[in-house]
């Protein structure tokens, strides 16, 4: 199946907590694209300045609920949120 959506969000993650970041990544990585509906790929990029997760689905719509899983609501971002040092930043893009 072919990417047709990439659901992008951005951190500010300080340095210090940059490596339990990457083992809530590291932890979610499978279940996400074994039991989240369209999910087909999740990547980890890092730049000094922030972290972004990039997650390609299958449809827009997909990206989009997957913001309100279980899974994301319960434990990528309860994991995640005492690492941030600003609010993330959250988009959805359709490929062309």
């Amino acid at each position: 199946m072919k990417v047709k959506a990439y659901l992008e969000i951005t951190m500010k993650i300080d340095e210090a907590n940059r490596p339990a970041a990457a083992k809530v990544y590291s932890d979610y990585r499978g279940p996400f694209l074994a039991e989240i509906k369209g999910a087909l790929t999740k990547d980890l990029l890092i730049r000094e300045e922030d972290v972004q997760v990039l997650h390609g689905f299958d449809s827009a719509e997909n990206a989009a609920a997957y913001l309100e899983s279980e899974m994301f609501k319960n434990d990528v971002f309860v994991g995640l949120k005492p690492l941030w040092s600003a609010d993330p930043c959250v988009k959805i893009y359709t490929v062309a």
